[in-house]
């Protein structure tokens, strides 16, 4: 009963602080604050009232229009109060079916650490995926605090705890920070080789951050199953496009396939990699 009462308050966590990234994804573009003015429409700018901002709710009460002018809400709002609202409720559940032993004193306290940051990378990369997919932006001052950060709280994970947990500080610091060196290097090398035969970019360098945050938080290992998630993501969209004959210049939003790569394997890549090796007899 607790560990669904704790799900349920999770998830109810995560609509609020979904609806508060969205307010920060409509104004970060335009280098605006995200606490003064009130939350308004985008359109008449009436301010809200206290029921028009309640996560998901509203949205559908309103029928996705604005009550004043009939504008219609950006589908933006609901899908990422709902992810953000979802993702907080699975990283709870895993958590708390995770069965910590009960002899290891402070582990339910590492236990609620663990969660709450992977609920703040789960916030980071929703936001950097709408932001990609919206504006083909990766902002630095959400890339780069993130990877310091993840190599922050990886290390200390890793380092600082029971007998059980912890692993010698300077390689493990070491180990990271090539982790991170490698994941970017990864991206600038295709990045180079693409220019070398189109003389033209192909992927930016905020692709590399991505990846450089990836590794700080998953490791190498993590960040690039998230990279090859990523990518056949992205193929699947991209092919039917090209299709078309239309769309062959587009620009389509790779940092937004990494994202969700790296949802999925924060939430299921062990599970994954474990599969792997299995099936290939490693």
């Amino acid at each position: 009963m607790f560990r669904i009462l704790a799900t349920i308050f999770a998830a109810l966590l995560g609509l609020a602080f979904g609806s508060f990234l969205n307010v920060c994804l409509s104004r970060w573009p335009e280098d605006e604050s995200v606490v003064k003015p009130r939350s308004h429409c985008r359109t008449c700018t009436r301010p809200l009232l206290w029921f028009e901002n309640i996560p998901l709710l509203s949205w559908l009460a309103l029928g996705g229009r604005c009550r004043t002018c009939n504008a219609p809400i950006n589908w933006r709002y609901p899908l990422v109060e709902a992810s953000v609202g979802l993702l907080w409720a699975l990283v709870a559940w895993n958590a708390l079916t995770a069965d910590p032993d009960w002899a290891l004193p402070g582990t339910y306290g590492r236990l609620i650490a663990e969660s709450v940051c992977s609920m703040s990378l789960m916030w980071v990369l929703v936001a950097l995926a709408a932001l990609d997919a919206e504006h083909l932006w990766l902002p630095d001052f959400l890339t780069i605090p993130g990877i310091a950060l993840g190599f922050i709280v990886q290390t200390a994970f890793r380092t600082i705890g029971t007998a059980l947990f912890r692993y010698p500080f300077w390689p493990t610091v070491m180990w990271n920070l090539g982790a991170i060196v490698l994941a970017a290097a990864l991206i600038l090398l295709i990045r180079w080789v693409y220019w070398l035969f189109r003389r033209q970019e192909g992927i930016g360098l905020g692709d590399a951050k991505l990846m450089a945050l990836l590794a700080a938080w998953l490791g190498l290992p993590g960040a690039l199953l998230s990279f090859f998630l990523g990518v056949i993501l992205g193929a699947l969209l991209a092919v039917p496009l090209l299709m078309t004959h239309r769309t062959a210049q587009a620009k389509l939003p790779l940092g937004t396939f990494l994202c969700i790569g790296g949802i999925v394997t924060a939430l299921w890549g062990q599970q994954i990699l474990s599969a792997y090796l299995t099936w290939s007899g490693f």
